[in-house]
């Protein structure tokens, strides 16, 4: 490692994308500034909100938790709750959420446990058990939106703020362009406008890369879960994961280049392809464009599968 750029220090990372070696103090404030810059063109905050914050116990969406904590600690009319989701997965989920829980009672922030026993009958765990060709994380994804989306509407929360960082956003900018999903693609977050039934999301970690966001929870002492959900080796998007960091290796910036790629084709796109009318599932009244929303469907599947 080098001095820093910005002061005699030694450095504690060089960053190839942009050049730059920064010992702790200045790589702090360097990702920090990055969040902060993010939320601002992410859409105002208006001064009297409730903003929610989607945590897991990992670093990125813990960093994000921290991050929140301190841009609005002077802003009195804002209001920050974390919202916890307990998918039912023994030996991990429970450590992971104790983590999230104490983590936000340390900042003084209130905190909710959704629990998808409680809210739908099924555990992950049983999902899983199913078998591969059921693809539980597609199961997961898309029960836990659902139920952040539930929950944060009831709370009448203006945003709800995710810990994607910008390995996840180039990887889902990427897949939904080999699948030729253009509708997905235009719902990506962050939404400055949304639906009706639907919170916008915020998205404040999405020009940090992973490896830098692990490196600021160290730095910072901010407690997180360091191990992957049991299920991430069925993931479909770790391909893109693959081709992603040999590209990043090959060209360092790629992963920025395809966020700014998506960023300046976004809105001709949107124009191109508006919101479909939503209608309410008839099940569970969440927005849904047919009859009855995908997680009502899929729940329908597994509960058949199991009972």
């Amino acid at each position: 490692m080098t001095s820093c750029h910005r002061c005699p220090e030694k450095s504690i990372i060089d960053i190839k994308y942009s050049g730059a070696s920064l010992c702790k103090k200045h790589f702090a404030e360097y990702v920090e500034r990055r969040v902060q810059k993010e939320i601002r063109l992410q859409g105002k905050v208006p001064a009297r909100a409730k903003l929610a914050i989607a945590v897991s116990g990992g670093k990125d969406s813990m960093s994000t938790l921290y991050i929140l904590s301190q841009v609005f600690a002077n802003h009195q009319g804002v209001e920050l709750i974390t919202l916890i989701v307990d998918e039912g997965l023994v030996g991990y989920r429970e450590k992971s959420v104790k983590l999230a829980a104490e983590f936000s009672e340390k900042l003084g922030i209130p905190h909710e446990i959704l629990n998808f026993k409680e809210s739908f009958g099924i555990r992950m765990d049983e999902i899983i058990a199913l078998g591969d060709e059921w693809r539980p994380c597609t199961y997961c994804g898309v029960l836990r939106r659902n139920l952040l989306n539930r929950r944060a509407r009831e709370l009448n929360v203006e945003k709800i703020a995710f810990g994607h960082n910008l390995d996840d956003m180039s990887q889902s900018v990427l897949m939904n362009i080999v699948n030729g999903d253009v509708q997905r693609l235009v719902r990506l977050g962050p939404h400055k406008k949304t639906q009706a039934g639907l919170v916008p999301r915020m998205i404040p970690l999405r020009m940090v890369p992973e490896s830098e966001i692990k490196l600021y929870a160290d730095v910072m002492e901010i407690p997180y879960l360091d191990m992957h959900c049991p299920s991430r080796p069925r993931a479909h998007r770790l391909g893109f994961l693959e081709i992603i960091n040999q590209m990043e290796k090959e060209t360092p910036g790629t992963r920025h280049s395809i966020l700014s790629s998506y960023d300046q084709m976004i809105e001709p796109l949107r124009a191109h392809f508006p919101p479909a009318e939503l209608n309410h599932c008839d099940k569970c009244g969440e927005p849904t464009m047919g009859e009855i929303c995908k997680a009502c469907e899929l729940l329908d599947k597994v509960r058949k599968a199991l009972y």
